[in-house]
């Protein structure tokens, strides 16, 4: 199998714009899902249903690809599946090196929902001495003061950083020496990198307030409208009584 060191996705070269690239991903976990439950074909509409795009996107992104599938009939979903992992260089093999085996970094070794998609993490690191020999995922965790050797060993040339923030920097300039040129940052910090070097950053923190903004739009929202159903009350109607008039019973309306 290639490794990940010689070979590099051919998305830039073809010109696939990087939105495209960032939907590729959605497209695929929504052909997997289908791929497992052996449907053979699907529409654009239902794929794009399913990755949360509208069709006509869905089908401008495939162009890229030369996939259009055919009237009537859709896509074929083995072949989409197939097509969109080679684009995105899922059918070799990326040896992954974690940096940082603290709670956040030892969740990820053991997520098993990387070697099913092309990515086998090889190296566990961190900087704590103790942390050395300890087995975490199956896979011994090794010393900082080791990193150069360990990369060059594994091939690795994807490396993912899980430090607290103040040695993010450090940890990116050694991967970045050592010959990794992709880097997944989930530090809370922008790191400074070369050209030719990509990094990719999860601030969960920055997710959340993403989130906390629709919650407070939402609330500011539905507040409005239930504002808006109050002035839009009809008036309380009056309501009728009966008292003694000199004829005998007769209505009368209590004031509002």
């Amino acid at each position: 199998m290639a490794t990940g060191r010689t070979h590099r996705p051919a998305t830039r070269s073809r010109g696939i714009p990087e939105a495209t690239v960032a939907r590729l991903p959605l497209y695929l976990r929504a052909l997997t899902a289908l791929s497992e439950r052996s449907v053979p074909t699907v529409s654009s509409e239902e794929l794009a249903t399913a990755a949360g795009v509208n069709s006509a996107k869905l089908r401008k992104d495939f162009s890229y690809l030369g996939s259009y599938g055919t009237r009537g009939v859709g896509y074929d979903v083995e072949y989409l599946v197939y097509q969109i992992s080679r684009e995105l260089g899922l059918t070799q093999d990326w040896p992954v090196a974690i940096v940082g085996i603290g709670n956040l970094g030892a969740a990820l070794a053991n997520y098993g929902g990387f070697a099913s998609r092309g990515f086998r993490v090889a190296a566990l690191i961190d900087a704590d001495p103790a942390m050395a020999g300890t087995p975490v995922a199956g896979i011994a965790v090794q010393h900082t003061d080791d990193l150069d050797r360990i990369i060059s060993d594994n091939g690795v040339s994807i490396g993912v950083i899980t430090t607290p923030p103040g040695a993010a920097q450090q940890v990116c300039d050694r991967l970045v020496a050592a010959g990794v040129t992709s880097i997944l940052n989930f530090a809370p910090t922008v790191l400074s990198v070369p050209d030719g070097v990509d990094v990719r950053k999860v601030d969960l923190s920055i997710e959340l307030q993403i989130l906390a903004f629709h919650e407070q739009r939402k609330a500011s929202e539905d507040a409005a409208a239930a504002e808006g159903d109050d002035e839009a009350a009809p008036p309380m109607r009056a309501t009728p009584v009966s008292r003694k008039g000199p004829d005998g019973d007769m209505p009368a309306v209590m004031p509002a």
